[in-house]
């Protein structure tokens, strides 16, 4: 009997050991069924944004909380912790938190005129305001939450950043950044000392502004053009204009060459009325001064005097 008694409880052993695995197998199948039939879930994006160069336009639209810092600086680090737990409160309040590295983003620098770090920006639909207040999450969550930011005076539109002049100030810090770059490739890379690259930076500024101010020439004379060569008759009056100064400089000649005859009539009839003084003073001698006569005197007293010798 109780040999009996042992078999059967062997086979109710195995019987649900059997039935245990049957269960976790289906269990598994029906696991792995609802895995492969369910969409899938997608991680839940980060609530700070990162802004750069090529979204910032974004911040354009909706509100904005922008924190600029830098890596190195001490008072940033003390603020990330707790812009972070501003941050994961954002999405609640419908306002997005976002931050700019301005040592990766010198543009973004510029845009906004960064002179001080952390520098704190909120926006509203395109509308900046520079933060002055406390530095803590209840301080942020309040300035959101109650709507202090309208008893800010927003930034005038000539300053903002999506103005011409900002936009020549991002361009600026840019180009600054681009140089400083190539000036720590040259020298640190190449092995060019730093009085060299400052050489090759002032020729190639000397270069640039040489072009780019015969390029202004260029189209200020295009856009501007002189009225004297945009004249359609231009040609034609400088020749009427050649013309007359030619004559002109004839006729001068002509009444120079005048003047020359004039004064050889004038010289001949000195050396004439000479003559006629000799040949009427007595011995063909001229008249003493004081003792002159009148021409037609001596010309009458030379004629008497041909008659007579005509007349020996």
């Amino acid at each position: 009997m109780a040999r009996v008694l042992a078999s059967m409880n062997t086979d109710s052993t195995m019987l649900s050991s059997s039935l245990r695995a049957k269960l976790h197998s289906g269990l598994g199948f029906l696991l792995l069924v609802l895995y492969l039939t369910l969409p899938p879930v997608t991680a839940k994006p980060g609530s700070l944004h990162e802004l750069t160069d090529g979204n910032w336009e974004d911040i354009l639209s909706g509100e904005w909380m922008i924190e600029f810092y830098a890596p190195w600086c001490p008072a940033c680090q003390q603020l990330q912790s707790v812009w972070k737990e501003f941050a994961d409160w954002g999405e609640d309040m419908g306002v997005n938190i976002a931050k700019v590295d301005v040592t990766e983003q010198p543009g973004l620098s510029g845009r906004f005129i960064i002179t001080s770090l952390p520098t704190i920006y909120h926006c509203k639909d395109g509308a900046f305001r520079k933060y002055q207040g406390a530095r803590t999450k209840d301080d942020f969550l309040s300035f959101v939450d109650e709507q202090k930011w309208k008893a800010v005076e927003p930034v005038n539109s000539w300053f903002g950043p999506s103005s011409f002049l900002m936009n020549s100030m991002s361009a600026l810090f840019k180009l600054s950044m681009f140089i400083r770059r190539c000036h720590n490739y040259m020298t640190e890379q190449l092995g060019i000392p730093v009085w060299g690259s400052y050489v090759i930076f002032g020729l190639a500024t000397l270069f640039c502004g040489l072009a780019l101010g015969l390029l202004l020439v260029f189209i200020a004379d295009y856009v501007f053009p002189s009225r004297r060569f945009s004249s359609p008759d231009y040609y034609q009056k400088k020749q009427a204009m050649d013309q007359a100064r030619l004559i002109q400089q004839q006729d001068e000649a002509l009444e120079a060459d005048g003047e020359e005859d004039d004064d050889e009539e004038d010289e001949d009839e000195g050396e004439q009325d000479d003559v006629w003084r000799r040949r009427g003073s007595p011995e063909g001698h001229s008249e003493p001064k004081g003792q002159g006569f009148n021409d037609d005197v001596l010309r009458k007293r030379v004629v008497g005097q041909c008659e007579e010798e005509q007349d020996t």
